[in-house]
């Protein structure tokens, strides 16, 4: 196959990756990139990071400083944990930028060394499935944070500006800190309203990335292990069989891609652990507050407000979900790869190549993690434990609230 060809099936996926960090001056740069587009870039990370601070510190001060109704203050601690994650994970994807260019590399080797057009089947099959999940994740989050913007958009608020005086203004989707700029007038009123909305872009967009970044390098290297599998299932019967090349050229060759794989599997764990720790325990966190918003809407039968709770606690789901199954599926494909070693018709190999497969099996014992910040492992179990977590705080919470 053609090199435009290969070249081609690579930029397809990883095409949303690059739609997703590119506006953020993310996509990591490399030799060949030029001055201009490195300064575009630098440019770019100084307004995302300057559109963060302008909304989470208002709010920050507002929150502890400012406000003193306890039941506003815990409205607004929701969206300022959801901008401290943002630039959270927004720093660890600039701090990354050399494995993310890494990891976008040896997936380009990939597309080039396999040469069978079964196997590139394959690949185009999992690049599309990681394309699929990254654009899920890219609807949910973008979708429900911006309807949430969009009501309090189309919501006035009356609020006290002295003895026996009111004004009405449009609600911000983030309290802001009057001393900074006073939002209770127009048009200071509506530029910071257009201010958070950039923001929430910028903020949402970096969980995006994240995401679609672990969901494609997963589906590769899950390719790639599909393509191991079918390899050693015509390691003793199928075509592979009734070539010239010795069992032993084609059983090295296995090992030589499986080691690939593995490496490959752990620059994804160096690329995401950071992220995928301050997902788990800003989602856990996120998923309580936005349970107690829904519960307290309910109450008041705000149903308005009801609405894009909802949407965003299902988009967060969603995006918690996408980081354990990936661990998930990661780490049962690499057991599977025993399972398929084992399972081969090794009995009609000859001795020494037969035991050669035991080094495999032995190999794909050792349990694959991906983990947050190394400390747990990713998986449906740990998705149970965070929303079991989440309604336990929101049990607790909802507790102190009536009891107080």
């Amino acid at each position: 196959m053609c090199q435009s060809v290969i070249k081609d099936l690579h930029d397809y996926s990883v095409q949303l990756n690059r739609w997703f960090l590119k506006p953020l001056g993310a996509w990591p740069r490399s030799a060949t990139t030029s001055k201009g587009e490195r300064a575009l870039s630098y440019i770019l990370i100084f307004i995302c990071f300057f559109l963060i601070a302008l909304t989470a510190v208002p709010c920050a001060l507002n929150v502890f400083f400012e406000e003193r109704d306890i039941v506003l203050k815990l409205r607004a601690i929701g969206p300022l944990s959801h901008w401290i994650m943002g630039a959270m994970n927004y720093c660890s994807l600039l701090l990354r930028s050399a494995d993310i260019r890494g990891c976008v590399q040896h997936m380009q080797r990939d597309w080039q060394i396999i040469k069978h057009t079964r196997d590139r089947e394959i690949m185009a099959r999992n690049a599309q499935l990681g394309r699929l999940v990254a654009g899920f994740c890219a609807v949910f989050m973008h979708g429900g944070v911006f309807s949430y913007n969009i009501v309090c958009g189309m919501t006035t608020v009356v609020v006290p500006i002295g003895d026996n005086r009111s004004v009405e203004m449009i609600q911000l989707p983030v309290p802001s800190y009057s001393k900074f700029i006073d939002a209770r007038f127009s048009p200071a009123n509506e530029i910071v309203l257009m201010t958070q909305v950039l923001s929430t872009f910028v903020v949402n967009s970096t969980t995006v990335s994240a995401c679609s970044l672990a969901a494609v390098f997963a589906m590769h290297a899950c390719g790639q292990l599909d393509i191991l599998m079918a390899r050693l299932n015509r390691l003793v019967e199928g075509e592979d069989s009734r070539t010239s090349e010795s069992l032993q050229r084609r059983l090295a060759n296995i090992v030589d891609h499986h080691l690939r794989v593995l490496s490959f599997i752990a620059r994804i764990e160096d690329v995401m652990h950071q992220i995928c720790l301050v997902e788990l325990l800003g989602c856990t966190f996120n998923l309580c507050m936005l349970g107690y918003y829904t519960i307290t809407s309910w109450n008041n039968i705000d149903i308005k407000g009801i609405v894009p709770y909802i949407i965003v606690y299902i988009s967060m789901t969603f995006n918690i979900f996408t980081f354990c199954y990936i661990g998930e599926i990661l780490t049962q494909q690499c057991k599977n790869i025993g399972e398929t070693a084992y399972m081969t018709d090794w009995y009609y190999l000859p001795h020494k190549t037969a035991r050669n497969l035991i080094l495999i099996i032995s190999r794909s014992n050792v349990v694959i993690k991906i983990t947050a910040g190394k400390l747990v492992q990713l998986s449906i179990a740990t998705f149970s434990d965070v929303m079991k977590t989440s309604l336990v705080y929101l049990n607790i919470l909802r507790t102190t609230i009536l009891t107080t």
